[in-house]
């Protein structure tokens, strides 16, 4: 099986698949938050956003910094450019392949329809 490395992308991805994590990502796209006021929302154990948050981390999608006792979280500065980037060429890729089968489906259309005719 070939594997492809890229170590950025599949953390991404991988912390992007999981619905709460998408929703944390939502959630500080409106502004910071604490893992505390995140935990309440989402309406889990401080314990659980805290491995919620660790995985949005090592994507770097997410960035925390502690004030006294409070961690805050923010969006990370990458962004998703890669991740779109990637998505983008492979519906490109797609929609060739659709465009390619649409036509020759057409033509078997157009070729059993001259078979009738006769």
């Amino acid at each position: 099986m070939v594997q492809y490395l890229n170590p950025p992308l599949d953390l991404s991805f991988a912390a992007l698949s999981d619905a709460t994590r998408r929703g944390i990502i939502d959630q500080l796209g409106r502004g910071d938050a604490s893992i505390t006021s995140l935990a309440d929302q989402f309406r889990m154990t401080l314990t659980g956003m805290k491995k919620h948050i660790q995985v949005l981390e090592r994507a770097g999608l997410v960035i925390t910094r502690k004030v006294g006792r409070v961690r805050t979280c923010t969006l990370g500065k990458r962004g998703l450019a890669a991740e779109a980037e990637w998505i983008e060429a492979h519906r490109k890729l797609f929609e060739a392949r659709f465009d390619a089968l649409d036509e020759i489906i057409s033509e078997m259309k157009r070729e059993e329809s001259d078979d009738s005719a006769r």
